[in-house]
């Protein structure tokens, strides 16, 4: 695995609960910020593959958009309600 050093700014809350969330986790600042990121960009290629395919085929219906949330609350991707 590679990794770069770089500089990046937070805001003092953020950086304090990702302090706080990353020692939870058991993971240095640095381990935990990568996940986090990764994490993240997953999402946004996930709601980017929604938007095209809801570009081509149509707007997904609200029944199998639900069961898409509860699956993925079952699988621990995003809080329960």
């Amino acid at each position: 695995m590679s990794v770069t050093k770089v500089s990046v700014s937070l805001e003092d809350a953020a950086l304090a609960a990702a302090r706080v969330a990353a020692d939870e986790a058991g993971l240095s600042l640095s381990a935990w910020l990568s996940q986090t990121a990764q994490d993240a960009a997953r999402l946004a290629a996930g709601r980017r593959a929604v938007r095209e395919y809801e570009a081509e085929y149509g707007e997904i219906p609200e029944a199998e958009r639900e069961q898409a949330r509860r699956t993925l609350r079952d699988l621990g991707v995003i809080p329960p309600k």
